[in-house]
């Protein structure tokens, strides 16, 4: 295994074939601007992207909130990330929190957020550029931007809409309203919700279902969803027919088939 990065305000643990990513500056509810927790999102990501024994990550917070997004006492002073003219803070968006929804636009394989609390601005954002997203009775989402005069500025009007449809991510971002968690799990912004003691248990659950596949059809499968957005059907279509002779021609596919013929548990090794 290639060793793990260095990490300054994030803790990340290994189980398996599964990763989990913990946000630990529950001092300030682990917001993204003032903090180090970009460097940590993109170093875990662009890792995982070269480790192949890691087949899924989850994403959670610690201690009361998943991420409050970006800090508003910094944006009063026009300070840190927010402080400078017109060409200063672009820079610094750009340099800064846009490398988050870049960084998990590339991540090669499932995302799971676990919500554990408030994801708000930036923060609901971060959870919803994850493939799947579980919340815990106690969370709350926003995309609260309008609030404080701003706009997504970290891509959430992509992502959102997406999500969402964009009716429905038009109405959220308009009026910066806070979702409870049922309301989130009936918009389809959230897969479940479960009680908070065993969220985290719940979401590397699933990433240990997702990471018991064939390793590269994995890694594949999500290569082909993320394209889907941007293709045309007939191009997409000759990726998908590319990816398949890759996949045909694995040692892991002759053996799920094989365990599948034979009822029996397959053993991959990612070749």
């Amino acid at each position: 295994m290639i060793s793990q990065p260095e990490l300054t305000d994030a803790l990340l643990s290994v189980e398996g074939r599964v990763a989990t990513l913990t946000f630990n500056r529950d001092d300030v509810r682990n917001e993204l601007t003032g903090t180090h927790l970009v460097d940590d999102i993109e170093r875990t990501v662009d890792w995982i992207n070269r480790e192949e024994s890691i087949a899924a990550l989850v994403l959670t917070g610690a201690g009361r909130a998943f991420s409050s997004g970006g800090n508003v006492k910094h944006m009063l002073k026009r300070e840190g990330s927010f402080g400078g003219d017109v060409y200063e803070v672009q820079k610094r968006y750009r340099e800064g929190i846009q490398r988050i929804p870049l960084a998990m636009h590339r991540l090669e394989v499932p995302s799971i957020a676990a919500i554990n609390g408030p994801a708000i601005g930036a923060g609901f954002d971060l959870a919803c550029m994850c493939d799947i997203r579980l919340a815990s009775t106690d969370a709350t989402m926003a995309e609260s931007f309008v609030n404080v005069g701003i706009v997504p500025g970290d891509g959430g009007a992509w992502f959102l809409q997406r999500l969402v449809g964009y009716q429905r991510a038009a109405e959220l971002t308009f009026s910066g309203r806070v979702l409870e968690a049922d309301e989130a799990k009936e918009l389809g912004i959230v897969l479940d919700v479960v009680v908070g003691v065993v969220l985290l248990e719940r979401a590397q659950e699933l990433a240990r279902n997702f990471a018991a596949k064939p390793p590269q059809a994995l890694r594949l499968t999500k290569r082909l969803m993320k394209s889907a957005e941007r293709m045309e059907l007939g191009d997409f279509l000759d990726h998908c027919a590319v990816f398949q002779g890759m996949c045909h021609n694995t040692e892991d596919h002759l053996e799920a088939v094989a365990s599948m013929l034979d009822k029996r548990a397959p053993s991959f090794k990612g070749r």
